[in-house]
């Protein structure tokens, strides 16, 4: 379980590279609409697993491979947005974020279950 304080900081991680991703760094995804669905941080906070929910791409990994290798930079612009609130700039590691394919998976399964309506003779009996 995470402290209040990884927590803290993860929430922060989160908020600042999704301004950068919106604004600062859009170009290096090109068309690919890239967000950060959560932010999990080391108890050292040395480490930030950011996990990427990536819409109108066919190859979603590639999009975590480019963000993966222009990470030097994306750092360096989140160490110029937090230098003045944190004490060391954590080390950035990037994951897709399949959450939402398991919900479409999940909900393609449920749509396709064929349950028989149940039948509630004994629950027809009048009460006097």
């Amino acid at each position: 379980m995470e402290s209040k304080r990884q927590q803290k900081f993860a929430r922060l991680i989160q908020k600042d590279l999704a301004d950068i991703f919106q604004r600062e760094v859009k170009d290096i995804f090109k068309t690919h609409f890239v967000t950060i669905t959560n932010v999990k941080v080391t108890p050292d906070l040395g480490i930030a697993y950011v996990y990427l929910s990536i819409l109108a791409a066919s190859d979603k990994q590639a999009v975590v491979d480019i963000a993966e290798d222009n990470n030097k930079m994306i750092r360096q612009v989140l160490a110029r947005k937090i230098k003045n609130q944190v004490r060391a700039i954590p080390e950035l590691r990037f994951f897709l974020d399949d959450t939402s394919d398991y919900v479409q998976k999940m909900d393609e399964l449920f749509d396709n279950l064929d349950i028989p309506p149940s039948s509630n003779n004994e629950g027809d009996e009048e009460t006097s």
